[in-house]
């Protein structure tokens, strides 16, 4: 808002100048008064400006919020599914467990059989070794789903043999061996 100053009349006379100090002091407060009205515009467009920014800030986090919120119930819906997912897992790892257990359970280790006494050919040794081992006459004759020496083969130098692992094929062989050992 811009004020402008009159400018005093010529024509003036000397009881007029007390009236025309006190105008001119007014004049001079109105036009002060008028700078004030300025600043004050600028700082309220300021405070217009920085209110905009705010309200946009705040809008931001509101999106960030709800996005957070989102996530959290998600966590939380997952979270209360642990249990059910911990007695899944319980179950599943007892599963693993007696499927590991009967795949092994036709396996028996030999110890203590000098390395290449078997020859090219484990499970025929093995079909003859134990009949003599034992004493037992199998009936069929053992049989191997696979058969090997257990690890990497040692130095020339070493005097302890690997073991031999053997897989039977009929599990009441297996158990047979093992009731004679």
């Amino acid at each position: 808002m811009m004020v402008q100053t009159a400018t005093p009349c010529p024509t003036s006379s000397p009881t007029d100048s007390p009236v025309l100090e006190a105008t001119e002091r007014i004049l001079q407060e109105i036009v002060s008064v008028g700078r004030r009205l300025e600043a004050m515009d600028l700082k309220i467009t300021d405070l217009t400006i920085t209110s905009s920014s705010i309200q946009a800030d705040i809008a931001g986090f509101k999106e960030t919020a709800d996005a957070l919120d989102q996530r959290l119930t998600a966590v939380e819906d997952q979270v209360a599914a642990l249990p059910d997912q911990e007695t899944e897992l319980r179950s599943l790892r007892a599963k693993v467990t007696d499927l590991e257990d009967r795949s092994r359970r036709d396996n028996i280790c030999f110890f203590h059989i000098p390395e290449c006494k078997e020859g090219s050919d484990i499970k025929t040794f093995l079909q003859s070794l134990l009949p003599d081992l034992f004493g037992i006459e199998f009936s069929p004759p053992p049989e191997f789903q696979r058969a090997h020496r257990i690890g990497p083969p040692h130095k020339a130098t070493s005097d302890k043999p690997r073991p031999i692992i053997a897989c039977f094929l009929r599990h009441e062989q297996a158990r047979q061996v093992l009731s004679e050992a």
